[in-house]
């Protein structure tokens, strides 16, 4: 064999080898990613927004300044 086929022999295992890692890289990267998408799903299942905390706390408070109301209004007939 000479050195010319050799070389080429290596080369072409050297490339096949760069070939097959490149392939393997990028199905790991593909299989991140759609790990990746499945916690950003998750967390906004999981999670509450902004909003619906302030909306939340909205009604609680009211609930809560109407039951202030009734107790001042209790307060006020035990006082008389």
């Amino acid at each position: 064999m000479d050195l010319d086929t050799l070389w080429n022999v290596a080369l072409s295992a050297i490339v096949g080898i760069m070939g097959w890692l490149a392939n393997v890289w990028h199905s790991e990267l593909q299989r991140l990613q759609i790990l990746l998408n499945r916690t950003r799903e998750d967390i906004a299942r999981d999670y509450v927004t902004k909003a619906e905390v302030h909306a939340d706390m909205n009604r609680v408070i009211s609930r809560l300044e109407a039951l202030d109301a009734k107790i001042d209004r209790l307060m006020e007939r035990v006082g008389r």
